[in-house]
């Protein structure tokens, strides 16, 4: 593929979400996960423009994908695709949908938005790496709290547990907008299947980083990321 697209900064990024326009952005919802998806592609995820298609590549899975904004900024911000694509967001000829597509978003690894689904996912592609022998490679999925609400992902939490898939990190953006609570928090619910758990400032760059590159054999590692809402009465998903 083509990778001369130019590379931008974290301070780029207002601005280049500002070209993303339309009624059913879903701001809120993208905005709760700027700081994990910079982190993860600027300092932890092993992908790069150029190794999209490298069978040893890091896997990305965005399960919140009704909020792609940020998605798409960082992907431009890093050379993924033409920043112009951004200020034609969700038109009819645009690869960039309201949902992230595989097929026409360089660097997407996973068509998402019907949530729930991108845990199970996750969970069968590390899988396949461990079954590959690439015990290196790691799949990270960004999962919404709400979205925890879904029954698949209580299947999946579980088997991540049982089987010990420590090549699995799922981030868990919490902006306080799920119907239902769990006993002692988000974090206990993984922590009683097994899974290695921390809690973090899902705006801190450095906490993210060191939480995010942590692992713990036999252990799938869990990254509950806390962001508050920006503003008084409004979440997303």
């Amino acid at each position: 593929m083509d990778t001369t697209f130019s590379t931008l900064g974290y301070d780029d990024l207002p601005r280049l979400l500002t070209q993303l326009t339309g009624d059913e952005k879903h701001s809120l919802s993208a905005h709760s996960t700027l700081d994990v998806l910079w982190v993860l592609y600027d300092r932890v995820l092993h992908v790069s423009p150029a190794t999209v298609d490298d069978p040893a590549r890091d896997r990305f899975l965005l399960s919140k994908g009704h909020g792609p904004m940020a998605y798409y900024a960082v992907l431009a911000a890093k050379g993924y695709f033409p920043v112009e694509w951004l200020a034609d967001f969700a038109s009819f000829e645009s690869p960039l949908g309201h949902h992230p597509d595989r097929v026409l978003v360089p660097g997407v690894e996973i068509s998402s938005g019907s949530l729930g689904h991108g845990l199970p996912l996750g969970v069968g592609v590390a899988l396949g790496l461990r079954a590959q022998e690439r015990a290196s490679t790691r799949v990270v999925v960004l999962v919404g709290d709400a979205e925890l609400d879904e029954g698949t992902n209580h299947e999946a939490i579980a088997y991540a547990g049982a089987t010990g898939l420590d090549n699995l990190t799922v981030v868990v953006v919490d902006n306080q907008s799920a119907t239902h609570g769990w006993p002692g928090g988000i974090a206990e619910r993984f922590a009683v299947n097994g899974w290695l758990t921390q809690v973090v400032d899902g705006r801190d760059h450095a906490d993210l980083e060191a939480a995010l590159t942590k692992r713990a054999p036999g252990q799938p590692n869990v990254v509950v990321a806390v962001v508050a809402p920006k503003f008084a009465g409004q979440t997303g998903k």
